[in-house]
């Protein structure tokens, strides 16, 4: 517990560094530190909120946002997220899936490379809007914002440029984590006492990651830092190790 603020100020770092607000990073960092999932889920959205406001704000300031390509996949999304967000999964589903969507964040950033295509071609709205629901909800479900899935989509697919992806992936976060949030409103009972805490390295980290993504793409080794926590949450969370 005592590290849990460094691993969470590490994660918001990287994390706003490439466009994304960190809740599979910071769920990451609770997995290792072994808090329970009504305490993991609504801290995670909240410190995204912090963190994604924030990479809005400053991505859009680099002109790094597109609202026609952001509104599709929101559209889909956040009706889809409240839905997830509103399930509660029983029978002890809730963390290997969250191993899961940890071990798909620590193999995209070990592999990823953000590379700009020439000419971005957007697939048709109406195709935006199912892809936006598809994730959305997944992003409910497992209380994180979806863009750990949205960003190698636009990258892969030759949808978007790497500072666009990331722009419009940071935006797409913030609304999913506030469908989330909004979904179960009675979640926020669970947050911890020391939320303050956490929620300041969260912020420090996120302005410092948002300023350089916006700017200019972090450094490969700091990318397989962060791979490295997220393979250990993964296997933790998987393998129900305590």
């Amino acid at each position: 517990m005592t590290f849990l603020p460094v691993l969470i100020f590490i994660a918001a770092f990287l994390y706003a560094a490439v466009g994304h607000a960190g809740a599979s990073g910071y769920l990451a960092a609770m997995a290792l530190v072994g808090l329970p999932e009504s305490v993991m889920k609504p801290t995670a959205l909240v410190l995204n909120l912090l963190v994604s406001s924030i990479g809005t704000v400053l991505f859009a300031r680099a002109k790094a946002f597109s609202w026609t390509l952001f509104w599709p996949f929101a559209l889909g999304a956040v009706p889809l997220a409240y839905f997830g967000g509103a399930i509660k999964l029983e029978g002890g589903w809730y963390k290997p899936l969250v191993g899961l969507v940890l071990l798909f964040a620590a193999v995209r950033l070990l592999v990823g490379k953000l590379t700009d295509v020439e000419s971005p071609t957007p697939p048709p709205v109406w195709v935006r809007v199912l892809i936006g629901a598809g994730i959305g909800f997944l992003a409910g479900l497992t209380g994180t914002g979806g863009g750990i899935f949205l960003t190698p989509l636009l990258l892969l697919m030759g949808w978007a440029r790497a500072k666009e992806a990331a722009g419009t992936s940071v935006a797409f976060i913030l609304v999913n984590s506030l469908a989330g949030l909004a979904a179960k409103p009675g979640s926020l009972a669970h947050l911890p006492h020391n939320l303050w805490l956490w929620a300041l390295a969260a912020v420090a980290g996120g302005s410092l990651g948002a300023a350089l993504g916006s700017k200019r793409l972090p450094p490969p080794s700091l990318r397989r830092l962060l791979a490295l926590v997220l393979l250990i949450a993964a296997v933790k969370l998987l393998f129900a190790i305590k």
